[in-house]
């Protein structure tokens, strides 16, 4: 990305171009030359990213951009089907990420209500262009010229889907609405500080703690003043939607938020250890690709 170009010595600058140059090149031809399998949108979104990436090669000498968008575009060509771009990877204002989360937030429940199946070509321009809006927004961030032409083509794409979607189904409604963040111990017995587990949830893609996970570390911070507790353990974990390397730092980030939260009412950042492991650990057990709301969690624990 642009962001990781920001380097303060010319020879590094010189360096760093070059081989995104060699590295970018490799991978678009490689791409140019692939031959797409799989299903009809992965097919599509293969085309569209071999034209992306060949755009921000040859026009744009955006090495690596280039290379960036020429995986994703081998990836789908072997019938994997890859995730729209999650724009936290990115250099965004304030603003581009709100617009660009609601974004986000369309196209996947388009893609939840079966648009790769019933239209599969629109499905794979609408994120093809919904990645290129994001490449843009950061262009414009970094002071770049204003290019809105892929978020036009997006909005338009996207209000053709949904137009002709069949309309959602109510959910049925579920006989758990949510696991219940208490400690897994027995209240009557004393506390064994090693068995003590907290747990806090959080909702779909967020590491903002509601009102549940508040009342949570609430009870955590008052074990820890009742019985000076010092090592304090956060492990951020996250459900199957979303790719590996997503998973890993949005479960990092809610370690991180619990951490921070339990700083602010003082305890001493150096007791509290994080660690994050996306969706290596299930709660529950689901196939890849499940919002499971259980799997949305963060577990304490202390030494």
């Amino acid at each position: 990305m642009k962001l990781f170009k920001k380097v303060l010595l010319t020879a590094s600058v010189i360096a760093v171009t070059a081989c995104s140059a060699f590295e970018g090149n490799n991978e678009v031809e490689r791409l140019n030359g692939a031959e797409a399998v799989g299903s009809p949108f992965t097919q599509q979104l293969t085309a569209e990213y071999r034209a992306f990436a060949n755009y921000e090669l040859k026009e744009e000498k955006d090495y690596a951009d280039a290379l960036h968008f020429a995986r994703k575009g081998l990836a789908s060509a072997e019938g994997i089907v890859v995730m729209p771009e999650p724009f936290y990877d990115w250099d965004l204002s304030e603003n581009e990420i709100v617009t660009l989360s609601e974004a986000y937030a369309r196209l996947i429940a388009a893609f939840d209500r079966g648009a790769r199946d019933i239209l599969p070509g629109k499905s794979a321009i609408a994120q093809a262009r919904y990645d290129c809006w994001v490449e843009e927004s950061e262009e414009i961030a970094d002071g770049e010229p204003s290019d809105v032409s892929c978020q036009n083509d997006f909005m338009n794409v996207m209000s053709e889907i949904e137009a002709a979607l069949p309309a959602p189904q109510a959910p049925a409604a579920p006989q758990v609405e949510f696991p219940e963040p208490v400690t897994m111990i027995d209240a009557s017995e004393p506390l064994n500080v090693q068995e003590a587990m907290y747990l806090v949830f959080f909702d779909f893609d967020k590491s903002a703690i509601g009102e549940g996970g508040e009342n949570v570390i609430n009870a955590v911070f008052d074990e820890i003043q009742a019985r000076n507790l010092t090592t304090i353990n956060i492990v951020g974990h996250t459900d199957t939607s979303g790719s590996d390397a997503y998973n890993q730092r949005l479960a990092m980030r809610r370690a991180n938020a619990v951490k921070d939260t339990l700083v602010s009412m003082g305890v001493p950042a150096g007791n509290i250890t994080t660690e994050g492991r996306g969706e290596s650990e299930l709660l529950v057990q689901t196939a890849d690709g499940i919002r499971e709301p259980a799997n949305r969690r963060s577990v304490i624990t202390f030494q």
